[in-house]
């Protein structure tokens, strides 16, 4: 059983996190702590340079109350919003807060990851720690 669970997830409405959830629960030590982490990908800067900075900012005010929303339906989970690449992300997320089990859901692979990878793929392969992918 694990004592300190990273469990990532998407906030779009193709995403169920209650799978991810119950995995982390059935995996977790009595006392174990939860964080439910959202990576916000980067926006290009000519892009962003367009945006209004409240346009920005109201997105990632947006971000973190559906992550607050999300995270309350696991007990006790730590919301956590992060920017980047989401594979390394977690990764390094992982890294820097003592994981010792990252539980993240995956689409089926199509014919688009052989060139560019998916999320969990990049987690499973590059994370040191226990990662279980749920579908």
């Amino acid at each position: 059983m694990y004592k300190n669970i990273l469990v990532a997830v998407a906030l779009d409405k193709d995403h169920d996190t209650q799978a991810s959830f119950e995995a982390a629960r059935l995996l977790a030590n009595a006392d174990a702590e939860f964080t439910v982490l959202h990576v916000q990908e980067p926006i290009p800067a000519y892009v962003a340079s367009q945006i209004p900075e409240e346009v920005l900012a109201n997105t990632r005010k947006e971000l973190q109350e559906s992550l607050h929303l999300n995270a309350a339906e696991l007990s006790g989970a730590k919301p956590r919003l992060v920017s980047g690449s989401a594979g390394r992300a977690i990764v390094d997320f992982a890294n820097e807060n003592d994981i010792d089990c990252i539980v993240l859901a995956s689409h089926k692979p199509g014919i688009e990851n052989i060139f560019i990878g998916s999320t969990a793929n990049r987690v499973v392969h590059h994370a040191n720690c226990s990662v279980h992918v749920i579908r």
